[in-house]
């Protein structure tokens, strides 16, 4: 007994925290068992376990759609992203050129602009090219890299030593072969980690989706969709909550088998300044 109340307290900041990540999913799940007159009460228990729920959230919408939609969003976003984002992280972390630091600092600043102030002249930009109602928007802008992705890639290429770099342009690689041959198999955590954190954003976003594709339904994404459970007088929240639980579960099967890489890529970057 001494043992179990030592070990407690021990480790009572790490168990609070636990309780405190833990609690409001298992209140989502419970949540998503209810009927809907019981759903959001003073009892948190199910009274009747309604596991029809899942069923009616395949019922109530096209939710294949919509996770196919997201899935085509998240996988063309990240990939776009690494396309535009490692080279430039490249440029700026091993590379010496003219106005280097100017051009890292404005990639900082750009991580600092709200996107709701482009916002106006992006979408009249996209209405004239008649992509609203699309995926496009979304997607396309992301071949022109990520400032935050950017500047993640970069603080981990520093922490490459430069003498393998050196050696590879010795031996007559040219910059585009030492990155592809040297510096890619290296900064895989770090890469893996902004891929991680990109598909996640993507996974989630609910404004960009809002912003260009609410007047076609038939692209929007699971973000969009939850959102059809909504009245105006009246929220189903045990099915919201079903909905929600179906929309976690390919995340956290995605970050349980990267984790170790995405940990790894956190870690290691910012090592050098």
């Amino acid at each position: 007994m001494n043992r179990w109340l030592l070990w407690t307290a021990r480790h009572s900041i790490t168990i609070a925290l636990c309780i405190m990540f833990v609690a409001p999913v298992l209140f989502l799940l419970l949540t998503s068992l209810m009927t809907d007159s019981q759903a959001l009460t003073s009892s948190y228990w199910p009274r009747e376990w309604r596991f029809a729920n899942y069923a009616d959230v395949f019922s109530r919408t096209p939710m294949p759609r919509y996770l196919l939609n997201t899935v085509i969003y998240s996988v063309a976003a990240t990939t776009f992203m690494l396309l535009a984002s490692v080279p430039a992280a490249y440029a700026l972390a091993k590379l010496r050129w003219r106005g280097q630091g100017a051009f890292l600092v404005v990639i900082v600043c750009m991580m600092m602009i709200p996107p709701q102030v482009t916002t106006v002249p992006l979408y009249l930009m996209w209405a004239n090219w008649n992509l609203t109602g699309t995926l496009w928007p979304l997607v396309l802008p992301m071949l022109l890299g990520d400032a935050f992705s950017i500047f993640l890639l970069r603080q981990f290429l520093l922490t490459i030593p430069g003498d393998y770099l050196d050696a590879a342009r010795v031996d007559g690689c040219g910059e585009w072969r030492t990155l592809l041959r040297i510096v890619l198999p290296m900064a895989r955590p770090g890469i893996a980690a902004a891929a991680l954190f990109q598909f996640f954003y993507a996974w989630n976003d609910y404004y960009g989706p809002l912003l260009y594709t609410s007047e076609n339904e038939h692209n929007w994404t699971l973000s969009l969709g939850l959102a059809s459970f909504k009245t105006l007088h009246h929220v189903q929240w045990n099915l919201v909550s079903a909905a929600t639980i179906l929309t976690m579960v390919p995340v956290v099967v995605l970050f349980f088998f990267a984790q170790r890489a995405f940990v790894q890529g956190v870690t290691l970057t910012g090592v050098k300044g």
